[in-house]
């Protein structure tokens, strides 16, 4: 019998209310995140409700600030690094993660940086684009169809090789809320656990060959 890990250690990284982060906890607890073990989340907000879920679902729970780190983004992702060393993590998530990550950080974790967007890239997307600016920029153009994509980060906000996505259709009266709540219900819930368990899967039989 081998001595090869059989799940993938993980952090998620927030900043608000954590909706997909519940949708990794629900996958997780429903069986269909088989290779991932949800070991930290890491909200850079003070008072993120994201927290409390981790807290209900007995995940580990940090909060860093850029301004309790020297002001910086160096100190800032130097905290994060730390946290993430301590915590042994393998892959990190951004689940409405509302900072942008500096080259050198994503060289650390290359390939093993997953980020959820809400539109079908390369629709709407990169700096600037995010939350309801999205799906305001979706409604404004007067599209049809949008949806949420999982991709790799890389150094191009929004610019990593996509993993999954999923088209949403825009109904007459949306209202970019309501769009948004579509989105997040018929996607962006589903899209995540899926990309997670995809890219764990994978980097155990990486570490198995």
């Amino acid at each position: 019998m081998d001595n090869f890990p059989q799940k993938i250690s993980a952090a998620v990284l927030v900043s608000g209310g954590g909706t997909n982060l519940q949708a990794l906890i629900d996958g997780q607890a429903a069986g269909k995140l088989p290779s991932v073990q949800l070991a930290l989340v890491i909200s850079n907000r003070t008072g993120a409700y994201a927290l409390e879920r981790a807290r209900q679902a007995d995940i580990p729970a940090l909060t860093i600030t850029r301004r309790a780190n020297g002001g910086t983004q160096e100190g800032f992702e130097a905290a994060l690094l730390n946290a993430l060393k301590n915590h042994h993590i393998q892959l990190i998530v951004l689940a409405g993660f509302l900072s942008i990550l500096s080259e050198d950080f994503i060289r650390r974790y290359k390939n093993r940086i997953l980020n959820i967007h809400p539109s079908l890239i390369p629709a709407f997307c990169g700096k600037g684009f995010y939350g309801l600016k999205v799906h305001e920029a979706a409604l404004e153009r007067g599209v049809k169809v949008t949806g949420a994509t999982v991709h790799l980060v890389n150094e191009i906000p929004d610019g990593g090789r996509i993993l999954l996505q999923k088209a949403v259709e825009v109904l007459p009266n949306d209202t970019p809320e309501t769009l948004q709540r579509r989105v997040m219900e018929q996607a962006e819930w589903t899209l995540l656990p899926q990309a997670t368990q995809l890219v764990a899967q994978q980097l155990l039989e990486e570490q198995h060959d």
